[in-house]
């Protein structure tokens, strides 16, 4: 991860240049906020999956903090069903930058009976628990979401400062007022607040900043050939969770990642992007959302993300 650079160069070494002065201006609001926090709070956290949101928040808390390290610590709830790539870039960029990272294990809780295995194989709704364990078992105050309004609708009605209460629980209702760049961390003992410094991003400005920035990434996110399987409309990865079943014929395909989470939900996409501007012309031009083109866990109902952030989801 380069933070030092504020332009991409071609493999020719010509200067391709991406002078947008959109990216500047929300870099900076999203160092403010990170900053922000970093004064306002005793004990913020990051979680840190090692998808590229939380790659890119990561890189603009390095940005923030420089020369010094970030003050907070980084969060993972490990479901058991991530990537093997995405877990490996996880470690090696947390220790590369000598940063702790609290990996809380959704396993752990299912082998004591705090949680149970879903017929459906997913696990990413079993993550609400174990992640509101690790927050009030640190005492987390503040913990920093990659989540961008753009993503999908639930989000879309997200504050910056997202108050959650004693139980981890958003609503809406509560939500306050952010004018002028100026925002509210007040809570009571108990309750905490989800940061999102990527709200005002999309997916298209995300991969304009990897570009610029020249932001190493997980292989995965790029086209590569990978066996996969045919389910729900999606092409998704074999593995212990559960697929594919006995009528899944499996084959392989040239595939890349638009979004990362569990194998058993997110859905690769038939792709030949296998740079950075490559992926920028595929998603300039693509008339689906990250989340609604790859995420099976989103369909599981027209309210199924904003139920999930009412119990104390990301």
């Amino acid at each position: 991860m380069t933070i030092a650079t504020n332009r991409a160069d071609g493999a020719d070494g010509t200067d391709k240049g991406y002078p947008f002065a959109h990216l500047e201006a929300m870099e900076s609001e999203a160092v403010h906020i990170l900053r922000e926090v970093a004064g306002e709070f005793e004990r913020p956290v990051i979680l840190f999956s090692g998808g590229k949101d939380s790659i890119v928040m990561l890189h603009l808390a390095l940005k923030a903090f420089a020369p010094g390290a970030p003050p907070f610590a980084l969060l993972h709830v490990d479901t058991g069903h991530n990537f093997p790539e995405v877990l490996e870039y996880r470690d090696r960029t947390a220790a590369r930058h000598g940063l702790r990272l609290h990996v809380v294990s959704v396993q752990e809780f299912i082998d004591t009976g705090e949680l149970r295995e879903r017929p459906d194989g997913t696990r990413n709704p079993l993550q609400t628990v174990p992640l509101l364990d690790a927050i009030e078992r640190h005492g987390f105050d503040a913990v920093f979401g990659g989540g961008r309004r753009d993503e999908e609708k639930a989000r879309a009605k997200e504050r910056v400062f997202s108050l959650r209460d004693e139980f981890g629980g958003w609503d809406p209702r509560r939500q306050r007022p952010e004018l002028w760049q100026l925002y509210n961390g007040r809570h009571a003992p108990g309750e905490h607040v989800r940061v999102f410094p990527l709200s005002n991003w999309t997916e298209l400005d995300i991969w304009q900043y990897i570009a610029r920035e020249r932001i190493e990434l997980p292989a995965i996110y790029y086209a590569h050939e990978r066996e996969v399987f045919h389910r729900s409309g999606m092409w998704l990865t074999r593995g212990e969770w559960g697929g594919p079943g006995e009528d899944e014929p499996t084959e392989c395909r040239r595939v890349r990642y638009r979004t990362v989470g569990d194998m058993s939900c997110t859905g690769a996409v038939d792709s030949d992007a296998d740079t950075v501007e490559k992926v920028i012309d595929e998603i300039t031009a693509s008339r689906l959302t990250e989340r609604g083109a790859t995420r099976a866990d989103d369909r599981m109902s027209e309210a199924a993300m904003e139920d999930r952030k009412r119990e104390g989801y990301f």
